[in-house]
């Protein structure tokens, strides 16, 4: 990556994402509307359809990156992980049971069942509170939104780093139509995705269901090999039913969706491997898998209660678990503790051979409701409020006298965590001028949780345990917006995010405290050249304190914040079309780092540094906090031609992210390396009817660390590689009106 200087640094930073959307939790994507520079070859307009008003994405005052489903499509993006290469200052790792979202260095690292992602994740309205189930209903979509910054006044839940929105498409009324979208690809690699939409005047359903398997991209030699970590089977499938009333002021959404997934359980390389240097190579003998399934069921309202206000509701359940097994010593090698000796941390230590068996669940409860204005008077609000209740059993159990199956639990950890949230919220938006609007919003927040603890390892207190911590916080946002020359705006915004506090494992352990993010934003919007070309930026500066660490003591999790973190940077995102010919190009920049020194555990290098307490590590003031990539980049160019009814158009794309570390120690335990990814794609369009795609992602076959992989109290760490080549065949069929 070239060196680019301060100055020059600024001022690329301060520029932002191609779209951004007015708030989420209140509105409904609409597709991209025709319009007159579309029909001159230029840029669709991009239309939020609001309850309050309709709104272009480029007059509303926020950092974002927002993508329909064809555009996830087109640049080749099929799972969660893939939005870090289209979308600046992502940085997003998947493993074990979760998938951690950080947006501009902000999110989580780890997770525990008492703690709460600082990136906020939505389907369809409707908060997915815990990271273990985000990643399954990745299939027909209708638009994805990416929110950069503290979302403390309106979304569902408040949010210190951003919030990610995934909306399906609605059931259309009056149209009966089928879509089946078909990839083949190595690896044995088969995805089926099919939708059918059934409407009538005023009833509509939409059905969609999604197939994909694929076999791993690594191989288990162990000769006594139970399992090939990475095998993946998936199935998922989701209903929509639609009404209005014949007035049109009643509209009601009634969700459902259901996801089983099954797989190997992770492919981690093991550290110091002496068998086989090759990344994709492992040696593992336990019995490895996890299974993941669930359902959610939601009912969404809309009611006019006049010309000018409208009345919302939503409530939502989620029932989802998480069964799964880890060779825990990650070889085939390893002995487990003999039957003589008893199985305490010196002898682990010795004899490290172990099977580690875990059993998640969520069971959540979610209500909100909001009153806002949807005339087009200078003054425009909302207010509401936000509940949510649930239930987290968590049992996970470790043998330490056997190698290949867990036939008995040395280690238990049993625990049921209990967690409340409620909310009042509002803001009001009013134009002092036809340019000039100003805007004032409040979050006041109460959280409680209560812990109860069955079984944990080690002495000193009576269980079962229960004790409980409760946060409570007022954030806001305040902003002023100058709208000039129909699409164009300059916005200069400051925002309060807050994720609530917690309750450690060990009834010992301290309980960790709210964690807070003041953001200060300015950024402009523009569309140029007759809407051919749209550059949008922005700068920011992040004041984020009591940062919520996740690590080890004592072989057992603890989460810490002593520690607070000061960070700038901007995104810039250029989106260009002339006739055929398409572009876009996105930057992030970031320098995040700790704003004071303080001693910590550290879960890869157990220790004491000079000053610190017993079993603490130092660390200094502006060390680069975790999971926080000075660069990331992408860029991608393609051109249609047309040939009589075929359109085809080659597509070629680049992504790059800097070095980030897993946590705050940097050592080659915890070292993520930049990365340089190119994809390229050709797509025969034949209508509405048949669009077929050939596809070579990671062209080069690059070799990269994708997640670093810290030790937990069930298995060690290790490293999970990035996808190697893959190259297929898509095929997208639709039927129907």
């Amino acid at each position: 990556m070239p060196v680019i200087n301060t100055r020059r640094a600024i001022m690329l930073g301060a520029l932002l994402g191609s779209t951004a959307v007015i708030t989420p939790a209140f509105a409904q994507t609409a597709e991209p509307q025709a319009t007159e520079a579309e029909d001159n070859g230029g840029l669709t307009a991009i239309i939020v359809t609001a309850e309050r008003r309709e709104q272009s994405l480029q007059d509303v005052p926020i950092s974002a990156s927002v993508f329909s489903g064809e555009e996830l499509q087109r640049k080749g993006v099929v799972n969660l992980n893939d939005i870090q290469q289209v979308a600046p200052s992502v940085a997003i790792n998947t493993f074990n049971r979760s998938t951690f979202i950080n947006i501009r260095g902000v999110g989580i690292a780890q997770s525990a069942p008492t703690s709460n992602p600082g990136v906020a994740y939505y389907i369809d309205g409707q908060l997915i509170p815990h990271e273990q189930f985000i990643g399954q209903s990745f299939f027909d979509i209708g638009t994805i939104e990416v929110l950069r910054g503290p979302q403390g006044t309106l979304t569902g839940q408040n949010s210190t780093g951003g919030a990610l929105y995934v909306r399906t498409p609605e059931p259309e009324f009056d149209s009966t139509f089928a879509v089946g979208d078909f990839t083949v690809a190595n690896y044995d690699r088969y995805r089926a995705v099919a939708a059918v939409n059934v409407g009538g005047e005023n009833v509509a359903l939409r059905i969609a269901g999604v197939h994909e398997q694929r076999d791993s991209f690594t191989r288990n030699i162990a000769p006594n090999a139970q399992s090939q970590p990475g095998n993946m089977n998936m199935e998922a499938v989701r209903a929509n039913l639609r009404l209005r009333g014949a007035d049109g002021r009643l509209n009601v959404n009634v969700r459902g969706e259901y996801f089983n997934v099954k797989s190997d359980n992770n492919a981690v390389k093991r550290r110091g491997d002496t068998v086989s240097t090759d990344p994709f190579v492992i040696q593992e003998d336990a019995l490895s898998f996890q299974n993941q399934q669930g359902y959610r069921l939601s009912a969404e309202a809309r009611y006019d209660v006049s010309d000018s206000v409208q009345a919302r509701g939503l409530v939502s359940w989620q029932d989802g678990y998480t069964h799964d097994q880890t060779d825990g010593d990650r070889t085939a090698t390893a002995l487990a503790v003999p039957a003589n000796l008893p199985a305490n941390t010196a002898n682990t230590r010795t004899y490290p051979g172990r099977v580690s068996n875990g059993d998640t669940q969520f069971k959540t409860l979610i209500g909100e409701f909001n009153l806002l204005s949807t005339g087009k008077s200078p003054l425009q609000w909302v207010v509401g409020g936000f509940v949510m209740d649930e239930t987290v059993p968590v049992t996970l159990l470790r043998d330490n006298r056997n190698t290949l199956d867990v036939l008995q639990s040395n280690s238990s950890i049993i625990t049921e965590a209990k967690n409340t949230s409620q909310s009042v919220f509002g803001q009001v938006n009013y134009y002092l001028t036809d340019a000039i609007e100003v805007l004032a919003g409040a979050r006041y927040s109460w959280d409680k949780q209560v812990y109860t603890r069955f079984a944990v390892p080690g002495a000193g207190f009576t269980l079962p345990f229960t004790s409980q911590v409760t946060s409570q916080q007022l954030t806001g946002k305040i902003g002023v917006n100058y709208h000039f020359g129909g699409d164009n705006m300059i916005y200069l915004t400051a925002s309060k995010g807050y994720k609530a506090g917690g309750v450690n494992l060990t009834p010992n352990t301290p309980d960790f405290k709210p964690e807070r993010n003041f953001v200060y934003e300015a950024g402009f919007k523009t569309e140029l050249l007759d809407r051919h070309l749209r550059v949008n930026g922005d700068v920011f500066y992040s004041d984020y304190k009591d940062i919520q660490l996740s690590s080890l003591v004592g072989g057992l999790p603890v989460t810490q914040n002593a520690l607070a973190g000061k960070s700038w940077g901007g995104e810039l995102e250029l989106t260009a079309q002339f006739g055929g010919l398409a572009a876009n190009v996105g930057l992030g920049y970031l320098d995040s780092k700790f704003a004071n020194s303080a001693c910590i555990s550290d879960t890869n290098a157990p220790g004491t540094d000079v000053g610190c307490a017993t079993n603490l590590r130092f660390v200094p003031k502006d060390r680069v906090l975790p999971f926080s990539p000075e660069w990331t980049v992408n860029a991608g160019v393609q051109y249609t031609v047309g040939f009589g009814s075929v359109d085809v158009t080659p597509r070629v794309q680049w992504s790059y992210l800097s070095e980030q570390y897993a946590t705050p120690f940097p050592s080659v335990n915890t070292l993520v390396p930049g990365r340089n990814i190119f994809d390229a794609r050709l797509t025969f369009d034949m209508g509405k009817a048949w669009k077929l795609e050939a596809f070579v992602n990671n062209l080069t076959d690059k070799t990269y660390i994708a997640s670093q992989i810290q030790n937990s109290s069930s298995a060690d760490g290790g490293i999970i590689y990035g996808t190697p080549r893959t190259y297929g065949l898509r095929l997208r069929v639709e039927i129907g009106n």
